[in-house]
């Protein structure tokens, strides 16, 4: 049994065993194929945060590869009134074939994993997120092909976001470049490596870069510093002048929901640079690839 709590759980070659599968489960879906091989298997998704594109794609994507899905929020279950995570996990976890969780501290996922019985899936926690960056990579994959040896440029927070994306260029071996304003830097951790490089101007960062990608300024948790992020993060807005100062076929790409006039203008999200639509759609094709690894293992 495997969870995926973080990126760097799975290896770079399971990381291509799922890509070859999210295109094929892709192709099957574009083309009104039906393929269920998580019949009469049930997907528990627990939200202690708020979610539009992680409950769409992760219910959506159980129903057509012929599943259940089950949504459970705090103020729904006995969590919201104190159960112990683990008690929780280990009454679930007897009941359902896979876990998806979003919530805060990567603590609390893990301490269910540790008592769970199935496999564990990280929606979303205040360090990582690898289903965005699974998603951004084959994306980037499916528009530039292979994303090793590229540049990636991360400008804005150093959030739970960029985080996964330095776990991604220590395993698909690609160059990060980071910008951040001062205070709101990318803590490296266990994670550092030689693949990051850090700029204090963000349009150096940007500079020949093959993608640019950024996040709200304030993410959820952290709505009383707003006001203040918005001035401290002024120059690390993706404009029209930074994209230029990547190479010219740089794509743009932004885990949603965007705040145009903020971190992004309208001109670059909506512009012919950003794949920032299918990059959402994406975040349904991988996961049920992930879904079918997680329940079935190799198929091919």
């Amino acid at each position: 049994m495997k969870h995926f709590l973080q990126l760097k759980d799975f290896t770079g070659e399971e990381f291509e065993y799922l890509f070859q599968r999210a295109k094929w489960i892709k192709h099957q879906f574009k083309n009104y194929l039906a393929y269920q091989p998580l019949k009469d298997r049930t997907l528990a998704m627990v939200f202690e945060k708020q979610s539009t594109r992680t409950r769409v794609s992760f219910e959506a994507g159980m129903y057509q590869m012929g599943g259940i899905a089950l949504n459970l929020t705090t103020g729904q279950t006995q969590l919201g009134r104190g159960e112990p995570i683990e008690d929780v996990a280990r009454v679930i976890s007897r009941m359902v074939d896979i876990v998806m969780i979003r919530t805060y501290n990567q603590d609390i996922i893990e301490r269910f994993a540790q008592y769970s019985r199935v496999p564990v899936i990280n929606g979303l926690t205040d360090e990582h997120h690898p289903c965005q960056i699974m998603a951004d990579i084959f994306t980037f994959v499916e528009h530039r092909g292979a994303i090793t040896g590229k540049t990636v440029a991360w400008i804005g927070d150093g959030n739970n976001v960029a985080r996964s994306w330095l776990q991604a260029a220590k395993i698909f071996d690609f160059t990060l470049n980071v910008s951040t304003p001062l205070g709101f830097e990318l803590d490296a951790g266990d994670d550092a490596c030689s693949n990051l490089k850090v700029f204090a101007d963000p349009m150096e960062a940007a500079r020949n870069a093959d993608l640019l990608t950024t996040d709200v300024w304030t993410s959820m948790g952290w709505e009383d510093e707003e006001d203040d992020r918005k001035k401290l993060f002024a120059a690390w807005q993706v404009d029209s002048d930074m994209m230029q100062a990547a190479k010219p076929d740089a794509l743009f790409m932004h885990c949603l929901p965007a705040h145009r006039g903020e971190e992004v203008t309208a001109e670059v999200i909506d512009g012919p640079q950003s794949v920032v639509w299918d990059e959402a759609e994406n975040r349904m094709h991988t996961q049920k690839a992930l879904l079918e690894y997680l329940l079935l293992g190799r198929l091919a």
